[in-house]
């Protein structure tokens, strides 16, 4: 089966060609390409980094995996273009395994939930995360959210509920062996320790089901033994973290609670939007389950009553009982609610922190699903729903299975593709660039300073809200001399100051043409000398920005640009789709690019 969904995942995240947020690139991959290729490679590091507000230990996984594409590369003798494609590749190559093993564990997780008498709602379980159009979406991504789902949904299969729901007071006296149970416990406690270093706020999940089994199913024997496991296994893995922290960082530090002082305490977090406090009920969930969502809420209210109207069995291994399943769902849904109510309290939200709840929810829908498209005689017999036929239920079947195909080929070849294409697009020309000039040994122009050093390199300014497209891990080469508008946070700031703040992109944005008056270079200077692009140049004691050889921009842009640069060197040599609507309006419309006139014509537009 894992085999199975191996490859299913790497087809996922190989054909993937959209954007979703900054965090896919700037939180793992551009601090990975740091520390793998060095300081001189080019990539963005973030101020989260700079204040040491993330663990290492995502970002060096990548780090890891980049290291050994690069080998192999060079092991194979493969040219820039191959190995540029290699390279990128190489983030969504890894992180299928993390959504293979998340689809695969979500199944063997609703077997123990349900029993093997219900294997039919674990296979729901997995078809439901296969067919998620979140799943296709987001599984493949290199978001800390995505590995922190994962390592928790391993965790709660790997948790010993037989032992824990079993009515003996010690494991000394249970009919569980001694030695399964405490590894599988230790196991379990590692990967949910992991998931807390990735993201701090997964500790919520953690404390909510560590609450019901101590409230209703705890013994003195038993709560003492989660303690000890707890405190080795956590201590084990925050030993370690902090050791990789220390070697990336250079300096003892804790990233989790310096990202608690500055996003909670400080509220710095709010600097990245502010949203409406029912946002993971009205937006978060539906855009988890999606087509789901109706048996998500059914199963979530099904357990929740079903916990506490039911009696706490005292049968020896209860989880093999439909008692044991209903205890298990029941302490489920408290996380999932828990979890829900801890994250609204805080004013930034964003639907993927709550992705670690999905694959807990898509086996609890499990169940609802399995019982409303059984068809089988004893199964419609005890149905308490509505008497519809089997093809009425095939109908809408096809229906689910149509609309969560069709949302996952719209999100994922479709929207917000034009920044992912433009990037692609700069690497290939600069690919090019290259390789003339090595078969050739000629020289290409670049761009417009006052320097007389002709060179290879490839100059380019976005003048985008900031992060709005990938960095170093999809421009790859390190001669791509390139700048965007940025935003930096107010960590200087007082709150009281903080309102009035505007970024450079705020800036930009506010007033594009002063913006562009006031920071870049006279456009008469273009065709001086063309030559080596310095990123800023000291005039008049004022620091100005020399034009690129390519301005990319979003077509909501366009008519201040044509007017700004009417008469200039430059022209429209590219465009790309992006996007049907946008939420945010600067990002409205295609991605255009423009050059300077003799930019292309020998690297082929």
């Amino acid at each position: 089966v894992f085999t199975a969904l191996l490859a299913f995942r790497t087809i996922n995240g190989l054909i993937l060609k959209t954007f979703f947020q900054p965090d896919e690139f700037f939180q793992s991959l551009e601090p990975a390409w740091h520390w793998t290729f060095g300081s001189m490679s080019g990539a963005w590091i973030t101020w989260e980094w700079k204040e040491s507000l993330r663990a290492s230990m995502h970002p060096l996984l990548f780090s890891a995996a980049y290291k050994a594409a690069d080998l192999l590369c060079g092991m194979l003798n493969l040219g820039a273009r191959a190995r540029g494609d290699v390279l990128v590749a190489t983030p969504r190559l890894l992180q299928a395994i993390f959504a293979a093993a998340m689809d695969l564990f979500t199944w063997r997780l609703a077997g123990k939930v349900y029993g093997r008498q219900q294997s039919k709602s674990a296979w729901a379980a997995l078809i439901l995360s296969v067919v998620s159009p979140w799943q296709w979406f987001c599984s493949v991504r290199s978001f800390s959210n995505s590995a922190e789902a994962t390592l928790t949904v391993v965790a709660l299969d790997l948790f010993p509920w037989t032992w824990f729901l079993d009515s003996s007071p010690s494991a000394s006296e249970s009919k569980v062996d001694s030695t399964t149970f405490y590894s599988q416990l230790q196991l379990a406690l590692v990967a949910a320790a992991t998931a807390c270093i990735l993201r701090p706020t997964n500790v919520v999940i953690w404390a909510a089901i560590s609450a019901c089994l101590v409230l209703r199913r705890g013994t003195f024997d038993k709560i003492v033994t989660l303690l000890e496991c707890t405190v080795v296994c956590g201590g084990a893995v925050l030993a370690i973290s902090a050791g990789m922290d220390k070697m990336f960082y250079a300096d003892w530090t804790f990233p989790a609670l310096r990202f608690l002082y500055f996003n909670v305490v400080q509220s710095l977090a709010v600097f990245y939007g502010r949203n409406r406090w029912d946002y993971y009920l009205t937006e978060g969930l539906p855009l988890l389950l999606t087509t789901a969502l109706p048996f998500g809420i059914l199963a979530l209210w099904q357990s929740i009553r079903g916990g506490l109207l039911t009696e706490v069995s005292s049968t020896p291994a209860a989880t093999t009982t439909s008692s044991g399943s209903r205890e298990i769902r029941f302490i489920f849904s408290s996380a999932i609610i828990a979890s829900i109510l801890s994250l609204t309290l805080v004013a930034h939200k964003e639907v993927r922190f709550i992705y670690p709840l999905l694959p807990i929810l898509h086996v609890l829908a499990a169940g609802p699903i399995k019982t409303f498209f059984d068809t089988s005689p004893f199964a419609a017999q005890r149905r308490k729903m509505p008497a519809l036929g089997s093809p009425a239920r095939l109908t809408i079947l096809t229906i689910l299975l149509v609309l969560n195909i069709l949302i996952a080929g719209y999100v994922s070849q479709y929207h917000q593709r034009g920044v992912m294409d433009v990037v692609h697009y700069l690497r290939d020309r600069q690919t090019t660039r290259l390789e003339l000039t090595a078969k050739y040994n000629i020289t290409l122009p670049s761009t417009s300073s006052t320097s007389t050093a002709p060179t290879s390199d490839l100059t380019v300014a976005f003048l985008m809200p900031c992060h709005s497209t990938p960095w170093r891990s999809h421009l790859v080469h390190p001669s791509i001399d390139a700048w965007a508008l940025t935003c930096e946070p107010p960590l200087d700031l007082k709150p009281s100051q903080r309102a009035t703040y505007l970024d450079e992109a705020d800036q930009f944005y506010a007033d594009p043409s002063a913006w562009m008056a006031a920071h870049m270079r006279s456009l008469h200077t273009i065709a001086a000398k063309p030559a080596k692009d310095i990123e800023w140049e000291q005039l008049g004691g004022r620091k100005l920005r020399k034009w690129p050889m390519y301005v990319v921009f979003f077509e909501q842009l366009e008519p201040t640009m044509q007017t700004v640069l009417e008469g200039s060197m430059y022209e429209e040599c590219r465009r790309f789709w992006n996007s049907h609507w946008h939420d945010d309006g600067r990002r409205k419309g295609d991605v255009v690019v423009y050059c300077l006139k003799t930019v292309d014509e020998t690297s082929q537009r």
